[in-house]
């Protein structure tokens, strides 16, 4: 039995490897500066881990996979390599564990932690037996990654300094292509040029699925068809953009008493060709039909039936952080979000709005690095429309060093009647204790650290 160690364990990306790993048989150790609730979960199932680097930490180990947050100097790093001891990076270790099984990567700028999610669970209820990694805790496991025996490995595939180039898909979907991450990828045209890298790496008998209403994504399905891939397309009724040869579309959606969207799903795919599902999902928004549909699309790839995917994915209640609802205190509704470009940002709070008609709806929205924010600065200004009252923290700088650039800038071009820089995230904590009432619904928009305010918020009530 090998020993992995991992640095920067608490992360979402290395969390779940380590797990699929210790589930796999294999010694897990690891270390980070401070546990996160990954990687409390996993010492509950009995992974060591050290909080802060320390070149000790990696004596013993066979291999040391690193996040790519980790410098060349980190100390576990260099006594890793003065001890010859191998030193991936996620993006160089992750093909490796794809291998012999069906890969089914799931990429895009927005949707692929729901969407890979969804995909696995339904294989999972299935009984397929799949491995997976997703980016987020699936609410219906409890866990963010599973080593599993049947052939499909579900992974969602991320784009950010070109780890999903690692990869070894059968199939792959992608959302979506917006420019986002321009610390990674100054213009839309870099971004794009790794997408289609990322389709590069399907083979001739590979399958591509895209979201036939995304420019972007419709751009890298005709990429595709010049290389001889199947191509399907996936759309809601009447938003078709494209005839594609195989393809999968959501008719009559409309709000249900779930939470969610009831649709019906009709394709021309296989043996299931002309013939409509019905489902009923009970997390919110229309963005997640069009989740469904491509986790149905892959379904029909692999030659399963549609119906009982369907039926199972109404069973779905979404991932940790992804309208996570986290608790109704004196008729306050608290609600986490990982929303941090403005198209999540709009798709979040048009699914709010659709499931709590009636409700004053608050968002507070927590910048995540200076770069997105400067360079998406209009595009953010104008994504907060079907939000009553919108509270602005300073911005989460994450990688990135401080700079001297405010979001309070952001909130002075924003045309909304009622948004607000409100600072610091305990200044956002009070102002909102003073200013809830029975009723309000709660989103917080962040991928830093404001779910702290849902916790105070919660608490305090």
């Amino acid at each position: 039995m090998k020993r992995v160690h991992f640095i920067g364990i608490g992360g979402s990306g290395l969390s779940a490897i380590a797990r699929l790993l210790k589930e796999s048989g294999y010694e897990v150790t690891g270390s980070d500066r401070a546990l996160s609730q990954f990687a409390i979960d996993l010492q509950s199932d009995g992974v060591s881990i050290y909080i802060g680097h320390h070149p000790r930490n990696v004596a013993g180990a066979d291999m040391v996979i690193r996040s790519s947050a980790i410098a060349d100097d980190n100390p576990e790093v260099v006594a890793a390599k003065q001890a010859a001891i191998p030193v991936y990076k996620r993006a160089d270790f992750l093909g490796q564990l794809m291998l012999n099984k069906t890969g089914i990567a799931v990429a895009g700028t927005h949707g692929k932690t729901t969407t890979s999610a969804m995909i696995a669970w339904t294989l999972y209820a299935m009984k397929r037996d799949p491995s997976f990694i997703v980016g987020g805790t699936l609410n219906n496991l409890k866990v963010n990654a599973r080593a599993g025996n049947g052939s499909p490995f579900v992974i969602e595939a991320d784009e950010y300094d070109r780890m999903f180039l690692g990869l070894k898909p059968q199939i792959e979907v992608v959302t979506n292509l917006e420019h986002d991450h321009p610390d990674c990828y100054p213009t839309f045209e870099d971004m794009y040029g790794a997408f289609q890298s990322f389709v590069d790496l399907l083979p001739l008998d590979g399958t591509l699925i895209v979201c036939a209403e995304d420019e972007g994504a419709v751009s890298l399905l005709s990429y595709a068809r010049r290389k001889g891939i199947s191509v399907i397309s996936y759309s809601v009724q009447g938003e078709m953009t494209i005839n594609s040869p195989q393809w999968m579309q959501a008719r009559t959606p409309k709000p249900n008493q779930r939470g969610g969207f009831d649709f019906s799903a009709m394709t021309n795919m296989g043996t299931a060709a002309a013939s409509v599902v019905n489902v009923s999902l009970q997390v919110p928004g229309e963005h997640n039909v069009r989740n469904a549909l491509a986790t149905l699309s892959v379904i029909a790839t692999l030659g399963l039936p549609l119906q009982e995917a369907a039926d199972v994915l109404g069973e779905f209640t979404g991932t940790g952080r992804r309208f996570e609802v986290r608790g109704e205190h004196k008729g306050v509704i608290v609600i986490d979000d990982y929303a941090h470009h403005p198209t999540e940002i709009r798709a979040t709070l048009a699914g709010a709005k659709a499931r709590y008609p009636g409700h004053r709806i608050w968002a507070v929205w927590q910048p995540h690095t200076y770069s997105r924010v400067q360079t998406l600065f209009f595009e953010f200004s104008r994504a907060f429309a079907d939000a009553d009252e919108v509270l602005v923290t300073e911005i989460y700088a994450s990688r990135e060093p401080k700079q001297d650039f405010s979001s309070a800038e952001v909130v002075g071009s924003m045309p909304h009647s009622s948004a607000r820089y409100t600072g610091s995230l305990e200044d956002t904590t009070k102002y909102l204790l003073k200013h809830l009432r029975s009723g309000d619904v709660l989103l917080v928009l962040s991928a830093g650290d404001a779910d702290q305010i849902s916790t105070e918020v919660l608490k305090k009530l």
